[in-house]
């Protein structure tokens, strides 16, 4: 790299770095007064509070925002570099736009470098913080609603030709009623096994049927068993069965990874939330990348309006993109869209936008 590029790539940094720790600041001071009360109740103290909740909660929220912070710096310190007419100064001695925009590559690279590790490594286990601190104090109520819920018509897939269900299951007593399970080979059932009541038993790690009624088929023939206390292992944990809504955001990639593939064996409903989240630490690195290009090219240009024309339309720009990714989570997660598409969309989108930029902008 070259001074000027150097000089681009501190300025680039520094102006990143600041914005984000003065929205950490204004993010911490709005939470603070919103869960004041919540704070006063849990009894702890301002380092457990700083240690045990926004140790977890600020990398949460730096990275749901990141690909906009670096938007939004990049327009201000570049329309700023605008407006001295240093751009023009370093266009008018011969350097094209392709070569101008190095250092902003190799800056968008070392950030989204940076997401992409903290997404995959280091977010997850600051959102296993913040959850466990907003589940015992901030949200205790709906804890203890749930801890007492009744899950009803539980279908589950034990393996490619077997499956099982649950009329009822009691998450507190670990009872569950109306208990079925079927082995199915070329389309026929083979094997079934019913119960009234399915018990899990905390000293075996078993689940166990009482009055259990066994029925092998084989063609035309029969063979049916009476069975009084019966043991049988499902590859499913009380805790299994219900939906933890954030066990996709507390996970690490590895365990992710394991859990896509357990929950896609079984035909679980949430796999297309899981697959969603999984492609999207990535998608969100390379946004940061596409971000910085828009940015660049944006900014580059001296205007009228200066800079605030530049930052509101990083603002509108930003807006529109967190709009998009929120857009394509509810269509891969309620609906029928693919998770991969609906994750790298809101890129595919913006990446096109800042191709339509470049191609525009004077070389």
């Amino acid at each position: 790299m070259k001074k000027l590029d150097l000089y681009i790539l501190k300025f680039f940094m520094k102006t990143f770095f600041f914005s984000l720790a003065l929205f950490a600041l204004i993010t911490v001071a709005v939470d603070a007064s919103e869960k004041s009360e919540d704070f006063i109740r849990s009894g702890l103290t301002f380092h457990d509070i700083a240690t045990k909740y926004y140790l977890g909660f600020l990398p949460h929220m730096i990275s749901l925002l990141f690909p906009v912070f670096v938007l939004i710096a990049v327009v201000f310190f570049t329309s700023r570099l605008a407006a001295r007419s240093e751009v023009v100064a370093m266009l008018s001695i011969g350097m094209s736009l392709k070569r101008f925009l190095v250092p902003y590559w190799i800056g968008g690279i070392m950030l989204a470098l940076l997401l992409g590790v903290a997404n995959h490594f280091f977010i997850p286990a600051a959102n296993k913080i913040r959850t466990n601190f907003e589940e015992r104090y901030v949200d205790m109520g709906a804890i203890n609603n749930s801890s007492a819920q009744y899950l009803n018509n539980l279908h589950l897939r034990i393996d490619t030709f077997t499956y099982a269900g649950f009329r009822s299951f009691d998450t507190v007593s670990k009872v569950g009623q109306g208990f079925f399970m079927e082995k199915v080979k070329n389309n026929e059932v083979v094997y079934n096994l019913r119960s009234d009541v399915i018990t899990w038993d905390t000293a075996k790690k078993q689940w166990r049927l009482d009055n259990a009624i066994e029925r092998k088929i084989n063609g035309l023939k029969e063979e049916v068993k009476q069975l009084t206390s019966y043991y049988i292992n499902l590859g499913y944990k009380p805790l299994d069965l219900s939906y933890d809504e954030h066990l996709k955001d507390v996970l690490k990639t590895p365990g992710l990874n394991r859990l896509i593939k357990k929950e896609e064996l079984r035909g679980s409903e949430t796999v297309n939330a899981l697959k969603f989240e999984r492609y999207r630490r990535d998608a969100y690195a390379v946004s940061v990348i596409i971000m910085t290009m828009i940015a660049a090219i944006l900014a580059c240009r001296k205007v009228r309006g200066g800079s605030g024309l530049h930052l509101a339309l990083a603002f509108i720009i930003g807006v529109t993109f967190i709009v998009f990714d929120k857009f394509s989570m509810v269509f891969s997660t309620k609906g029928n869209f693919p998770p991969m598409i609906a994750a790298w969309m809101p890129c595919v989108l913006f990446g096109g936008l800042a191709f339509w930029l470049y191609r525009r902008a004077p070389k």
